[in-house]
């Protein structure tokens, strides 16, 4: 039956497949919210924008398909651009859905007014759009999660005018499900089968865009074409820590240039070698030797010097590669030299950021097997990103590309929604977490069973850091901390301070089975 159109668009919601939306209603789109129970959607009442924001990033990453947030006009839009542009940044499916003004041209003075609020979403969103009936916002639904499911995975921002929310609206069409999947072009994976197979010293590259294709498929093509690997940190787990010609999460090492240069064919698969991934101009290949896949003609277009780009998702193209190749390849690689680089390599990460490395191995020897962990820009995880490489892709979150503070605790709030019955866990710094802590209240709410791990050195120490090496006197990087114990404990949660490596795997273990969030205080003199 016709009902209001915020009403039918939570409906539609639900016949897609979205069971929890984030957000905060507001006067201006509370139609939104009309629908939301009677459709049987789950609400999670976010503490700002930018936490709902990054709680449906959360979502995203740790379910594999897509997030959803309702946003209201004007400030709350631009509350949850940060999340917006980390998800842009990222390749995150994140699906906002706003509430706007009716009339901007004619009308001035009014509440949560903007000169153009859908072009405000356009500067860190795939598309932003706004829809002035009912059968267009329909449509724009279908659109984003048609190019979710198959195109572009990056956020989608839908913009519908007050009155055309409460204006009654038909039912929405059932939609039409699409495999989305990319499949790549025969002649293409003919080719990188002969490059590959000729190669005598192949090196694979996994980004996170590969974390589908499966450690079996994964295992099986590098023992085919004989080659060594690496992942970038977003790439950990595709790839077993144990293989003895993985070099693991280095590529950031200024000496991997040296190791891919000695390559004589590069295979980078669903990563856009960013300079967050690798920390320089340059990969280090010969031209002609790369050849590079991913879903993303954006950043296919910025090839870095391939020699060959292969429009398509990683599990459909190694599934293509696998039925090309068969028995086993001799390599040129050695397992001791790989072991030697990884070594000296562990080696400069743990002299660059101090007391990190003794934490990192008692966290990672008390983790459960299934946690997933989202953490923030802080030294820790700086450092965990090269020395922590994982069992399962997919299951360590870090904002990335974008570099944003306060990402972790709303984004693992989502996570952990998504993931009622499994571990999830949050590794955030001092800094960053007074960003976002009110979503703290949000995880006490929920009940949440979150670890929230403070790295607390009571200050800006990557910046202090980066200001000594550049000779600047350090300026600005020392700030007075809030009590973090005392916060947690008035926002409901449990709180501790681990006095020994082990004390704190006691306290992480604990935290788990706790009926909410524990925030666990670490200093870099605990190890």
């Amino acid at each position: 039956m016709d009902r209001p159109l915020g009403a039918q668009i939570s409906h539609m919601l639900k016949a897609r497949g979205v069971e929890v939306i984030f957000g905060i209603p507001g006067v201006h789109n509370q139609e939104l919210y009309r629908g939301i129970e009677e459709a049987g959607i789950s609400h999670v009442l976010a503490r700002h924008e930018q936490g709902a924001g990054f709680m449906a990033d959360g979502y995203a990453r740790a379910t594999g398909r897509f997030g959803v947030c309702y946003l209201i006009t004007g400030p709350g839009l631009l509350n949850a651009l940060t999340p917006l542009g980390q998800a842009w940044s990222d390749g995150v499916s994140v699906l906002a859905i706003c509430s706007c003004l009716d009339d901007t041209v004619h009308r001035n003075g009014q509440l949560h007014q903007m000169k153009d609020q859908a072009g405000a979403a356009g500067a860190v969103c795939d598309w932003s759009e706004t829809a002035r009936d009912a059968d267009t916002a329909y449509g724009l639904v279908d659109r984003a999660l048609h190019d979710f499911s198959g195109g572009d995975p990056r956020p989608k921002a839908i913009h519908v005018p007050i009155g055309v929310l409460k204006s009654p609206a038909a039912p929405p069409g059932r939609g039409v499900a699409g495999d989305g999947r990319l499949i790549p072009d025969p002649k293409t994976v003919i080719h990188a089968v002969e490059r590959l197979t000729a190669a005598r010293k192949p090196l694979v590259i996994f980004g996170g865009g590969a974390r589908q294709i499966g450690r079996a498929a994964v295992e099986t093509l590098l023992e085919r074409v004989g080659a060594a690997s690496f992942c970038t940190s977003a790439g950990r787990g595709i790839v077993s820590p144990d293989r003895s010609l993985h070099f693991g999460p280095f590529l950031g090492r200024p000496d991997s240039a040296r190791v891919v240069a000695e390559a004589d064919l590069v295979l980078a698969i669903g990563t856009q070698l960013a300079e967050v991934d690798i920390w320089r101009d340059h990969l280090g290949h010969r031209a002609e030797a790369l050849i590079r896949v991913d879903v993303s003609e954006a950043a296919l277009s910025r090839a870095r010097g391939a020699a060959c780009t292969i429009r398509a998702d990683a599990r459909s193209f190694v599934a293509a590669l696998l039925d090309h190749c068969s028995g086993a390849s001799d390599s040129d690689w050695t397992g001791a030299a790989v072991a030697q680089a990884r070594d000296r390599w562990r080696a400069e990460v743990a002299a660059e950021f101090p007391g990190t490395g003794p934490v990192i191995e008692a966290l990672r020897a008390a983790m459960p097997d299934a946690a997933m962990i989202y953490s923030d820009m802080t030294q820790i995880a700086y450092a965990a990103n090269e020395l922590w490489d994982m069992e399962r892709p997919g299951h360590w979150h870090h904002p990335s590309g974008f570099g944003t503070l306060g990402y972790a605790l709303p984004a693992a709030i989502g996570a952990a929604v998504a993931r009622p019955d499994l571990p999830t866990c949050c590794i955030i710094g001092d800094y960053g977490l007074q960003y976002t802590i009110a979503e703290l209240g949000t995880a006490v709410e929920l009940g949440l069973p979150l670890p929230i791990l403070l790295w607390d050195n009571g200050k800006l120490g990557a910046i202090e850091a980066s200001m000594v090496r550049a000779q600047i006197a350090p300026n600005a990087v020392v700030a007075r901390n809030p009590d973090f114990l005392a916060l947690a404990r008035a926002y409901g949660a449990g709180a501790v301070q681990p006095d020994s490596l082990e004390g704190l795997q006691a306290a992480l273990r604990a935290a788990f089975k706790a009926d909410g969030p524990t925030l666990i205080r670490m200093t870099p003199d605990l190890g």
